[in-house]
């Protein structure tokens, strides 16, 4: 246990040694010569209580940490990224418990009512922007690990999701593709509108957590983005899988819609966001709905998420998926959730707080058999980010954000 909290501590101190971040949007510092630092990352030490027959109780420890190097090259901008997680050690293999979580495989086994564990190299990767005049430029992203342009930005970069240590039911519907091992992005902005195309490898990663997963980049996506104020972002993305999934053959074509908003007061903010998103596959069309907030009040948080999912009702009943010649079955399974944190004085800059949250859930008839008729589950649990820089943290996020 004290191994797990030592490592993750150490991911964190590696880069806490010029705490300069940004908020929103991409920065890159005037003079050509000097490099822009910025940086991020969170520590989870959480007792997890999973309600139900397939529940259990364990003690998890979910982390990372991310790291920008920008600069101005000429009217141009050049950003290296990098994101790393030690999930594989400090949450194991198999991931945390998480019931209705479906998502990956290990051991020649389909992953069910777990979460599974992030990669070490969570991202890798190159961002060249060029200016085509006042109001328009070009971006051009990509590297051997990095996210598509798919799905809202990802749930452990929401601000929206901020102090909530797990990811949402519907993580495989909406944005599981945020590590891909290998992609290329390129993206038009101009004035409020971003449009966004990828060419990737869209095969979920294996249960080596501490390699590289490089495939064919054989699949697409497509996203358009809107931001119509300084407080709002909206998103609509399709994207086409070719052989995303370990254990079954076919593709997916996932579809996402996204919206987004956040205002800040000072060191206090409140941000919401919506999403939903729809895999067809299997001859089948799973949905995906989602509305989560967070509200940070002087040293007090509290945040919430509800999501309804339309789950494989097959494979969490007895970890089998239907056969190709019978008729899918799915169940849309509800949950929500109400958190809260408490902050304790910062220390050198560190912002350590404790918290707690309460999850309760829809169970189908299907699948009350297995998980029961009212699960209730809940965790308490210790935060720590690095120090914060005047620019702020890196909320709402993402790879292929043109960097003005």
């Amino acid at each position: 246990m004290f191994r797990r909290i030592y490592l993750c501590a150490a991911l964190l101190l590696l880069g806490a040694s010029n705490p300069v971040f940004a908020q929103h949007e991409h920065h890159a510092p005037s003079p050509s010569s000097t490099w822009t630092v910025m940086q991020d990352g969170v520590v989870f030490v959480v007792y997890n209580n999973q309600g139900g027959p397939r529940g259990g109780d364990e003690v998890i420890v979910p982390n990372w940490w991310m790291g920008m190097w920008s600069r101005k090259v000429g009217s141009s901008s050049l950003t290296i990224s990098t994101m790393f997680s030690l999930d594989a050690a400090t949450v194991g293999k198999r991931g945390y418990r998480e019931i209705f979580q479906v998502g990956e495989a290990v051991d020649g086994e389909p992953l069910i009512d777990r979460q599974h564990p992030h990669d070490l190299f969570m991202q890798l990767a190159g961002i060249w922007r060029t200016p085509l005049n006042e109001r328009t430029g070009l971006t051009i992203a990509g590297g051997p690990a990095g996210e598509p342009a798919l799905g809202p930005v990802a749930f452990m970069h929401r601000a929206s999701a901020a102090e909530n240590p797990f990811a949402p039911l519907g993580h495989h519907t909406l944005d599981s593709t945020h590590i891909a091992f290998g992609v290329v992005t390129a993206a038009v902005d101009h004035g409020r509108w971003v449009i966004e195309g990828s060419v990737f490898n869209g095969r979920e990663p294996d249960e080596d957590r501490w390699d590289f997963d490089f495939g064919k980049m054989d699949s697409v996506s497509g996203r358009v983005w809107f931001k119509p104020t300084a407080e709002w972002e909206l998103q609509v993305s399709t994207g086409h899988l070719v052989e995303p999934e370990e254990l079954s053959d076919g593709n997916i074509q996932r579809t996402t819609a996204s919206a987004s908003w956040m205002k800040s007061r000072g060191s206090s903010f409140t941000a919401v966001t919506a999403g939903w998103g729809v895999n067809d596959a299997h001859d089948t069309l799973r949905h995906a709905v989602f509305a989560e907030a967070t509200s940070k009040m002087g040293r007090t948080t509290i945040f919430g998420r509800a999501e309804v999912v339309q789950v494989e009702t097959e494979l969490l009943i007895d970890g089998h998926s239907h056969g190709h010649d019978e008729a899918p079955l799915k169940d849309p399974v509800g949950a929500f959730t109400i958190g809260g944190v408490r902050d304790l004085p910062p220390w050198r800059g560190f912002e350590g707080g404790f918290g707690g949250a309460l999850t309760f859930y829809a169970v189908p008839q299907a699948l009350r058999s297995t998980h029961g008729e009212h699960p209730v589950s809940f965790q308490i649990f210790f935060r720590l980010r690095p120090p914060v820089g005047a620019m702020g943290r890196m909320w709402n996020m993402r790879m292929s954000q043109p960097h003005r």
